[in-house]
């Protein structure tokens, strides 16, 4: 497992070691002990999996404590854009984000501490996303900011037409209006 830390503190893009042969391939999604020895001691209390069609955008998610989370995410199959938003108040890094490209194909995976609201993309005709996440999903702490949010500068790489946007989602608020509870 190669783990390689982003431009903001805590973030991490995670390359597993993948054994191919005539047969496939084989990898650890996740091993605990690895994981305890290269990022510290998460308990992952919950698998969540979803499958979208391109151009859904899904975000930008968080829950406020104490039901925070910290997620371990991946995309089984497609691709999609994955980006975290730094919303730690104290954080040197807060409102900067992190970008990165999942795939069914590069099997990297992005792990997200607690703190940031997440949001992805997908880029295929279907992708199927999976995440394992630190505490139980509550919904009186769920909370988010507006993907479009004209101060956080983020590329989607997809026309705004071309976007599937959930109603919750396109109501969400923009980070100046925001008081971090990180």
């Amino acid at each position: 497992m190669k783990v390689e830390q982003t431009s903001i503190e805590g973030l991490v893009v995670i390359e597993p070691e993948i054994f191919y042969d005539s047969r496939g391939y084989f990898f650890e999604s996740y091993n605990q002990n690895l994981f305890i020895k290269k990022l510290g001691d998460f308990k992952f209390v919950q698998d969540n999996e979803s499958k979208s069609s391109k151009g859904v955008l899904r975000g930008f998610h968080f829950q406020k404590p104490p039901f925070e989370q910290a997620k371990l995410v991946r995309c089984i199959e497609g691709e999609v854009l994955d980006v975290a938003l730094d919303l730690r108040k104290n954080s040197s890094t807060y409102g900067k984000h992190e970008k990165v490209i999942l795939s069914g194909d590069n099997k990297k995976q992005f792990f997200i501490p607690r703190g940031f609201a997440h949001a992805f993309l997908v880029l295929s005709e279907t992708a199927i996303f999976s995440y394992k996440v630190d505490n139980i999903y509550a919904p009186q702490s769920d909370s988010g900011i507006i993907w479009n949010d004209p101060s956080l500068l983020i590329n989607w790489v997809i026309d705004d037409s071309k976007l599937i946007i959930s109603e919750k989602d396109k109501s969400l608020g923009v980070l100046k209006n925001f008081e971090s509870p990180f």
